[in-house]
């Protein structure tokens, strides 16, 4: 704000003011410098005598944090990064001008020509400081690429950091700064954090300078997809978060790190309030694999998974919607040699109830490649245990994104399905890159106004069973579907070369 601004403000204020004295002298009331009505008693004064006021005494539920912030904030530092980008004059168009080359003559390289020049770009972050030999916690993001980081400790003593360890899918970095008697911030335990706890933010928003602000725990358990997506279990919070303060520290207030922030959700690209953290134990865990070896192993089991919606659970008969639907199993996985099946609801890993589909994901990634755990699971109503060994997850997943191709639409309209399909063909496969040994009914078409766009099928998927049960043909579809009754159909989708359930309520004839 400019101090023009500022002194305008001010001036209202002071008419403001002298507005509202007026107005209480009028009525007889007494605020703060101005005398009450005689015989009237003041609050905070007492009604005898020309004595001073005593100080307001603030009630108990309001206290400061300045203790809090004295311990935590030595420990988090900004973090400066550069890296270094050729650029060619190609992307510099206008150095071609004829009267550039004019002025400047043969010295000004031509845009045609490959003329690489050096172009350094700064970032800026925050960090956390969790070992007195000098290892900090930050964000990948923050010194992704960089050739030269340096950390700003609160005393200003600047520091060249060493990159320890990076990992992408959990936007987690470790730094290392040659010094030793630092203060340091103890990781809590960010799975015993609850909805509407108080915590603190501190870092250097917009490279002000550090910063404290206070909120509240929104929401626990949170994807955003705005980074690799991997594997996400932010914590959310209210407290301000801006750019710079990422990698900064979330605190409880008992003083503990429970989160790194890490993003926020904006339109405008400043706090609007919604931001988000990486919660402490993931943090722990990625950061002492990163200081050991310097890359993070995470376990993998080889299912495709989904969360259990309401709709699901009732096409399912479950009592309670919760665990995680296995869409798919790969071949000779983990998965595959315990015995879990396409339609299996995985209830618990290790004993440890799994809420969601996100959950179980990160489960399973936290436990090391090599470990046997135990899957309970609800399969045709009946719960049972598997065991399983974990084989180690790829450091490169691969990617699939085919929304399939156009093609000509078949005659076989399902009718209260609302969509058109044909039984796919190794050669249908083959185009919509998918398997060639894939089976089921390709939708060619979908009425917008049917049941089947209500549940978001589209054109290109792949309906493989309804209710568990595989369909090939239009005639097995429609027999299917007439005996469907009042619960959702339960259909198994394959899109993209994966597969996932949907559920499809049928409208009413």
């Amino acid at each position: 704000m400019r101090n023009s601004e500022i002194y305008s403000l001010s001036r209202k204020a002071r008419g403001l003011r002298g507005a509202l004295l007026s107005l209480a002298a009028v009525a007889g009331l007494a605020l703060s410098g101005a005398p009450a009505a005689s015989g009237q008693a003041v609050p905070g004064r007492t009604s005898a005598g020309n004595g001073n006021v005593p100080p307001a005494q603030l009630p108990a539920s309001q206290f400061s944090y300045a203790s809090v912030v004295s311990r935590v904030a030595p420990a988090v530092v900004t973090v400066r990064s550069e890296r270094r980008v050729a650029r060619n004059s190609q992307e510099l168009p206008f150095l071609d001008d004829p009267a550039l080359r004019e002025f400047f003559g043969e010295r000004l390289p031509r845009g045609g020509q490959q003329q690489p020049r050096t172009e350094r770009r700064s970032g800026l972050g925050s960090g956390v400081i969790v070992s007195q030999d000098g290892y900090i916690l930050t964000n990948h993001h923050v010194v992704e690429d960089s050739a030269d980081i340096r950390v700003e400790l609160i005393d200003n003593r600047v520091l060249k950091a060493r990159l320890v360890g990076s990992d992408e899918p959990s936007d987690l970095a470790v730094l290392k700064v040659e010094t030793t008697g630092l203060p340091v911030l103890s990781l809590g335990d960010s799975d015993r954090v609850q909805v509407g706890d108080v915590v603190l933010a501190v870092g250097n928003p917009l490279g002000i300078g550090q910063t404290v602000t206070s909120g509240i725990i929104s929401a626990k358990g949170r994807q955003t997809g705005l980074s690799d997506g991997s594997f996400e279990d932010f914590l959310q919070t209210d407290a301000s978060i801006n750019r710079g303060n990422s990698g900064g520290a979330l605190v409880n207030t008992s003083g503990e790190l429970i989160g790194i922030n890490s993003q926020i959700l904006s339109p405008s690209g400043v706090s609007i309030g919604i931001g988000f953290a990486i919660p402490s134990n993931m943090a722990r865990d990625v950061m002492q694999q990163l200081i050991r070896t310097g890359k993070v192993r995470r376990g993998m089991i080889g299912v495709r998974i989904q969360g259990v919606d309401a709709e699901i659970a009732e096409a399912l008969g479950l009592k309670s919607v919760r665990g995680a639907l296995v869409s798919d199993v790969t071949a000779d996985s983990p998965a595959s040699r315990a015995g879990l099946r396409r339609g299996d609801v995985i209830l618990s890993l290790n004993g440890s109830a799994v809420a969601d589909s996100n959950a179980f994901r990160n489960m399973v990634a936290r436990t090391q490649p090599g470990t046997q755990v135990t899957l309970t699971v609800l399969r045709g109503g009946r719960e049972q245990q598997l065991q399983a060994t974990l084989a180690e997850l790829p450091t490169e997943t691969a990617r699939t994104g085919s929304e399939g191709g156009e093609q000509d639409p078949a005659p076989n309209d399902t009718g209260r399905l609302g969509a058109t399909v044909e039984p796919l063909t190794p050669e249908s496969a083959a185009r919509l890159e998918l398997p060639r040994d894939a089976r089921g009914l390709l939708i060619t078409r979908v009425n917008p106004e049917g049941a089947a766009a209500d549940a978001g099928l589209r054109r290109g998927d792949v309906i493989q069973e309804i209710n568990q049960q595989p369909v090939t043909t239009p005639e097995q579809l429609r027999t299917a579907l007439a005996n469907v009754g009042d619960r959702p159909a339960l259909l198994l989708v394959l899109r993209g070369g994966g597969s996932s359930y949907v559920p499809l309520r049928m409208r009413k004839q």
